[in-house]
């Protein structure tokens, strides 16, 4: 961590392989964007969109991507954008601490979506990019675009078949998704994105609850655990992409317009990649053990989860309003029937 702090400080670091990029006109624009991702996941939930802007941009502005704490550590990325100290995010809210009262909601905030396209049509249509961009505007930080990524299921050494196999397992997760798993007895566990393999190889972590079966087999995790239990805490991921909001001011229409362009196609790839290889893996992947917990059993969880959104409720006017819109669209999905609910 210190060497990453000291990059701040003056010290180079290299932006990530394969986007250094070529020697730049005069007054091309510059910007540095740091991903929660480490570099093999960065590979599929970033890079393609970054290398398309850089491509269609070209003279006119690059974009050069650092991967998950590369140059600060994740739970300090909204303070340095921010700062200025870089341009641009992306993250879930929770991950990167935002100060505001909507960074509850991000990651996995515990049975909010069931499927990834409840994300955006939560977002575009339901109004909570409204209430995500004043809770930023506020801080002087433009939020850009949100979008879904994969479930949140428990990738384990030992086998997960009831509530009463997670109690007293050290879980990596994300806060929220923490917090709320600790009344079943999880004990939640932060560390470097990096380090979570090894963590698991010398026993630090018992399981992992931040993704997945894709990013389980992409990023290496499915190597080092042995079961992976279908039922799952939220049915996608929510995160952003972010930027400091002088730098995006700054920036000629066409440029804004092109990256949000490019922020779309990010979710695009993301909603085909993860839905097919979660499918794929759980059918064909040779790493993992499929365990379940018992539909009649998980409903306690189900259930504990409303009482929680209750509680976060709460807390502040603001996260009434985000509850009370994930109530009103979970509503319309159960009423709609199939194929938006099956149950």
């Amino acid at each position: 961590m210190t060497t990453r702090r000291k990059f701040i400080q003056g010290a180079a670091v290299a932006p990530a392989a394969g986007l250094a990029a070529p020697a730049l006109a005069q007054g091309t624009i510059t910007w540095r964007l740091q991903t929660y991702a480490g570099a093999a996941l960065a590979e599929h939930v970033i890079k393609p969109a970054i290398d398309s802007f850089n491509k269609i941009a070209g003279d006119q502005m690059q974009i050069e991507l650092y991967f998950a704490d590369q140059l600060v550590p994740t739970g300090e990325l909204f303070q340095a954008m921010q700062r200025g100290t870089i341009d641009a995010v992306q993250s879930d809210d929770d991950s990167m601490a935002s100060p505001t009262d909507v960074t509850v909601f991000g990651g996995y905030f515990p049975f909010a979506s069931r499927y990834s396209l409840d994300v955006p049509v939560l977002f575009n249509q339901y109004g909570l990019n409204e209430i995500w961009d004043e809770q930023y505007s506020a801080l002087g930080v433009k939020h850009i675009s949100a979008g879904a990524w994969d479930p949140c299921h428990f990738a384990t050494k030992d086998p997960i078949r009831s509530l009463a196999d997670l109690e007293g397992k050290r879980v990596f997760t994300f806060p929220t998704a923490g917090r709320f798993m600790s009344q079943f007895g999880v004990v939640p566990v932060n560390l470097p994105w990096e380090d979570i393999e090894v963590a698991v190889q010398t026993g630090e972590l018992d399981g992992i609850a931040w993704s997945g079966i894709t990013e389980d087999y992409t990023v290496g995790w499915a190597d080092v655990t042995n079961y992976f239990l279908t039922n799952n805490i939220s049915g996608a991921w929510a995160g952003s992409f972010f930027a400091n909001m002088e730098r995006w001011n700054e920036l000629p229409e066409n440029l804004q317009e092109l990256l949000r362009m490019c922020m779309d196609q990010s979710h695009y790839y993301r909603q085909w990649w993860y839905w097919g290889g979660e499918a794929s893996l759980r059918v064909e992947g040779t790493k993992m053990e499929l365990t379940t917990i018992p539909d009649d059993e998980w409903a306690t969880v189900e259930t504990a989860a409303l009482e929680f959104w209750e509680e976060i409720a709460a807390e502040s006017d603001v996260k009434r309003r985000v509850v009370d819109i994930l109530k009103q669209y979970n509503a319309t999905m159960e009423k709609a029937g199939r194929p938006y609910r099956y149950s």
